[in-house]
């Protein structure tokens, strides 16, 4: 990210200059200018804007205000996901429910202020790859920049007398320094080497990887597809993949119909296994789906099991295995004997046991013991292991010992009144309760097989058996893929960032006063650390090995090399 600073630019001595252009491009941020207050104008305006924008901290800014906007995304239910929560939200907090309306806490991935925070973010970032990279290439295709002329003042130093000569020296240390992946060079009387652009790449790729991440969260919001599906196993029609067959459906704004991935399935048999004793009584340990799919519309039958967490694929489509339950099979006969209503009913579970509740409807082809037309409904409370005593709830979710309790009513289920109704909830506001012979209302237990008599020739209803069914999650998610490769490229990125470091090297071999060759050598780094002087400690003994030490007038100074960093020496 670009940095600015401004300020009055004072002259630099010739020495500082030559060690700035030692050290510059080391990274491919943008060079510090230093401006004075922005020019009268638009354009100076604009510009001022543009260094802003573009900076670290704005960036940082803007992406920690996005996390900020995604937490009320999390904790208050959005219209998108859930529009029955979000009802029932404003209706329990009639106050703050128009404040959070107009600040668009109810769609926060689609409110204004989100999207903004979003495309700022986005162009900030745009803004700031497109000059690193352009500088980074033009380093790759420069060469590292010559030595400085006082070596002494980079933070690793090192020097030593040879009898070699210079172009011997000079020659074995391009070598060295090649052979340890150094992109090394002579420049005049010395050897300039760099390493560590890997530290630029990783950057670079760590920005990129975060544009890939906000166009596929963007593409994935305006095209995904969510839709939930309850299929009854055996049931011969099971799900095609069309808008009208789901049971609920949500997508983007962008998303049409013709996105849909053409195929269908049915649900051949769900096996649900379960924990029998221990602290994880009823745990499930077997869940699965086997259902019998085909692509497109010809396409040929194939059968696979659909697990928990491991879903079907078909093209950009997953289909996931969300929920299961029980579907009692019943068959209802009017007062005559002749059968009105047979299919297994799907009943929605309560608890972690799957005791469960739903609704019987009969809506056409009944008719009363008088010969007139009427809807039937029964209450129906289902419990897979009833055990006498608890007629609340089941005692575990396996099909042990099934009962199904029935309260049955009659008159008008208002199906024709135009205003829709769950088919899991009984309107009573025109039902009759049936009573038994004691005036109480009509209730009784039933187990496969048994049937529930309806008093005065009203007919029957027979428990014949028990079906199970399995909810089925479908999601289109078109950016996803694109988002896991940002989200590992950016990963990558960043490590590389933070643990490769970009060093440069010199050595200078010249001849000394005496006639005996001089040997120095000098690393920088981007930043403080203890690697390169010792990096520059082991390339300096392999050197001396090869050019070794002459002996020194001097009886107090030693003939080896040692690395030290230099007195008064900043580092650039």
């Amino acid at each position: 990210m670009s940095k600015t600073t401004t300020g009055e630019q004072t002259p630099a001595a010739p020495d500082d200059q030559d060690l700035g252009a030692a050290g510059s491009q080391l990274s491919t941020a943008p060079a510090e200018t230093l401006a004075n207050a922005p020019g009268i104008g638009v354009i100076g305006w604009a510009r001022w804007f543009w260094r802003q924008l573009t900076s670290m901290r704005v960036a940082l800014l803007l992406l920690l205000l996005l996390a900020l906007g995604a937490i009320p995304g999390s904790l208050i239910p959005q219209t998108g996901q859930d529009a029955t929560k979000v009802a029932t939200f404003q209706k329990d907090h009639p106050t703050l429910a128009p404040i959070y309306d107009k600040l668009g806490l109810f769609h926060v991935y689609g409110s204004v202020w989100f999207s903004a925070i979003y495309i700022l973010l986005f162009v900030s970032l745009v803004g700031c790859i497109v000059p690193r990279t352009w500088q980074f290439v033009g380093q790759l295709r420069s060469r590292p920049p010559g030595a400085p002329k006082r070596l002494t003042r980079l933070p690793a130093y090192t020097t030593w007398r040879t009898e070699a000569e210079p172009e011997q020296v000079r020659e074995a240390a391009l070598s060295l320094l090649k052979k340890r992946r150094f992109r090394a060079h002579l420049a005049g009387d010395a050897v300039a080497a760099e390493k560590g652009y890997l530290r630029e790449v990783g950057n670079l790729a760590f920005h990129i990887a975060l544009i890939v991440l906000l166009v596929a969260f963007a593409v994935g919001q305006l095209y995904k597809s969510e839709g939930n599906k309850l299929v009854v196993e055996g049931d011969g029609d099971g799900f095609s993949n069309t808008l009208i067959s789901y049971d609920d459906f949500k997508s983007g704004n962008l998303f049409s119909n013709d996105d849909l991935v053409p195929f269908s399935f049915t649900l051949n048999k769900f096996t649900g296994t379960y924990e029998t004793s221990g602290p994880n009584k009823g745990t499930p340990r077997t869940y699965q789906a086997a259902i019998t799919y085909s692509e497109g519309a010809y396409g040929k039958g194939r059968k696979t099991l659909v697990k928990v967490n491991h879903p079907l694929e078909i093209g950009d489509a997953k289909v996931y295995l969300t929920a299961h339950g029980y579907a009692p099979e019943v068959t209802v006969r009017d007062g005559k004997g002749r059968v009105v209503y047979s299919d297994a009913v799907p009943l929605l579970p309560l608890d972690s046991n799957v005791t469960s509740s739903g609704v019987i409807k009969v809506l056409d082809g009944y008719k009363n013991a008088k010969g007139v037309s009427e809807q039937l409904a029964f209450q129906a409370f289902f419990l897979p292991t009833y055990v006498k005593g608890n007629e609340v709830a089941s005692q575990f979710p396996a099909l042990l010992n099934p009962v199904m309790n029935l309260q049955p009513y009659h008159g008008d289920l208002g199906v024709n009144s135009g205003i829709p109704q769950s088919v899991y909830q009984l309107d009573k506001a025109h039902m009759k309760d049936f009573k038994d012979s004691k005036g109480a209302q009509l209730r009784d237990n039933l187990t496969p097989g048994e049937t529930m008599k309806l008093p005065n020739g009203a007919g029957s209803i027979t428990y014949e058996g028990t079906k199970e069914w399995a909810n089925f999650q479908v999601v289109q998610e078109p950016g996803s893929g694109w988002a896991l490769a940002g989200a590992l490229t950016a990963i990558f990125g960043l490590a590389a960032s933070l643990f490769i470091q970009r060093r440069r090297v010199w050595v200078r071999a010249v001849k000394g006063a005496d006639g005996v060759t001089v040997v120095e050598m000098a690393g920088l780094g981007r930043s403080e650390s203890a690697k390169v002087p010792e990096e520059l400690g082991n390339l300096a003994g392999i050197l001396y090995d090869q050019a070794p030490g002459a002996p020194d007038p001097g009886p107090s100074d030693s003939p080896d090399p040692q690395v030290v960093p230099a007195e008064g020496a900043e580092q650039q």
